[in-house]
């Protein structure tokens, strides 16, 4: 019955994406200042986690076998992309540090709101459990 509650599978995908997204941040900020260096950026974590849903990989089609072809591999993360909307300097970088550090404040922000949600439902299922 309690095998696969999803609003644990989101809160992972949330906290798995704010690390990415970590990540991310923190190589734009190393190559702040190496010339011609684009300034990455992922998708916010609503349209990755579409995304995967739509291919498959947790509301979509289930692969009861390995060789199932269902779209998204489990534990795919969101693709890095260029940061098409970054203004380039006159050496051709287009990293902002004050913008990297606002992206770097929201994803500490959507880890602890996963973090959160996690906390919040295990205290639910535990009451819930208790309570029988």
């Amino acid at each position: 019955m309690f095998k696969n509650l999803e609003v644990f599978k989101i809160s992972h995908a949330m906290a798995r994406h704010a690390g990415h997204n970590q990540a991310v941040v923190a190589e734009n900020v190393a190559n702040a200042d190496t010339p011609e260096y684009k300034a990455r950026a992922l998708d916010g974590f609503k349209d990755s986690y579409l995304a995967s849903v739509s291919m498959g990989s947790t509301l979509g089609q289930k692969a009861t076998r390995a060789k199932h072809l269902n779209g998204a591999v489990p534990g795919q993360i969101a693709q890095v992309r260029t940061d098409d909307a970054a203004i380039a300097s006159p050496n051709g970088n287009t990293v902002s540090l004050e913008g990297e550090m606002l992206k770097s404040l929201n994803a500490r922000r959507q880890h602890d709101r996963a973090l959160a949600i996690y906390k919040s439902s295990l205290g639910i299922l535990r009451a819930t459990l208790s309570r029988q």
